[in-house]
């Protein structure tokens, strides 16, 4: 088991990448580790149930050592269920919980946890109880602004304090309300309005707690200003679909002298993560779907996607290959 940093949250976690379903998972974040060796790592959200009845427990609890620091998301609504996931979360050596309540997918609303939890507060309020006492972890939640019509601010302030008393360490806002009914998950990650003024006040009236603030950061100045008026920013689709473009987290949010890595830096370093997934029977495309998005914006990119997608597709990409066509990149400086 991993020593806890105490005070990580406050010193450390100024940035995080968000939670993202098919995204964010451990080669995702492999990768995301070699552009910031700093900002606080997710994974997809575990549902509690299904992680406390199945045999395959490694399946969902796996991780390099590499990752750190790496919060757990789990889902649920079960108090007793979320005690021993928590203890499985602390004794597998994350560095921090967070519990979902914030998902707006109709299916996770179906199980009575995401975002259709924000109408049940005493329920959330149990279920963070349930997990603070269980580990020794800090356990902090993702929720958003509002649900449905119940988006009023002091809806989200009672809210927010309710879970504080029960002990949650940070809330992290996503600045949109979720609609529940009419919208699909991917809609409503753009159409309900961001509103980061409604996040201000909620911090404003609130100054002891830590809250970050989530939603449609697209940059590092967005979050450096953002900073100005949360404890944290969490960043999503932004760094996954063009992670090269935060290549400076280290330096401008934590104020780190370090080098900037090209692409093909990133890459090569990877190779014996590759290849070692390789080896052991992986396939090149769980990793090549997430390391295409490295390479944008320079000439012939697309193409060096296209190539790297299909080959990894058809089970023919190599080592060899794969630095065969890094060093191209290198040529040209990137």
């Amino acid at each position: 088991m991993k020593s806890i940093r105490f005070n990580s949250i406050k010193n450390i976690h100024k940035l995080s990448v968000a939670p993202m379903m098919d995204c964010t998972d451990r080669h995702f974040r492999m990768i995301m580790r070699k552009i910031s060796s700093e900002a606080l790592l997710y994974t997809e959200m575990i549902v509690a149930q299904s992680l406390i009845y199945t045999n395959k427990k490694e399946k969902f609890l796996d991780f390099n050592k590499e990752e750190s620091p790496l919060s757990i998301q789990f889902g649920g609504d079960n108090p007793e269920i979320l005690k021993e996931a928590a203890r499985m979360a602390q004794d597998w050596g994350y560095d921090e919980i967070n519990f979902n309540v914030g998902c707006p997918s109709p299916r996770v609303c179906s199980g009575n946890f995401g975002a259709s939890l924000m109408k049940e507060p005493e329920k959330v309020a149990k279920c963070i109880e349930s997990l603070k006492k269980n580990c020794s972890l800090p356990v902090t939640i993702k929720h958003r602004i509002g649900v449905d019509n119940e988006d009023s601010f002091i809806n989200l302030n009672n809210f927010v304090r309710d879970i504080a008393n029960a002990g949650a360490d940070r809330f992290t806002v996503h600045a949109r309300k979720a609609i529940l009914k009419g919208l699909n998950p991917k809609q409503n990650r753009t159409i309900p309005p961001l509103k980061y003024d409604v996040v201000k006040k909620l911090k404003k009236l609130n100054p002891n707690l830590l809250i970050e603030i989530n939603g449609g950061f697209k940059n590092i100045d967005e979050s450096l200003e953002a900073l100005n008026h949360f404890d944290g920013v969490m960043i999503g689709r932004s760094v996954y679909k063009h992670p090269l473009r935060w290549s400076e987290i280290d330096q401008k949010i934590y104020g780190l002298n370090k080098k900037t890595k090209s692409a093909s830096d990133i890459i090569i370093s990877l190779i014996p993560y590759i290849d070692n997934h390789l080896t052991n029977g992986g396939k090149s495309w769980d990793i090549c779907k997430h390391l295409i998005n490295l390479v944008e914006g320079i000439p012939k990119a697309r193409i060096w996607r296209n190539q790297i997608s299909i080959k990894s597709i058809k089970k023919e990409l190599d080592i060899e290959y794969l630095l065969k066509s890094t060093s191209m990149l290198q040529e040209m400086g990137y």
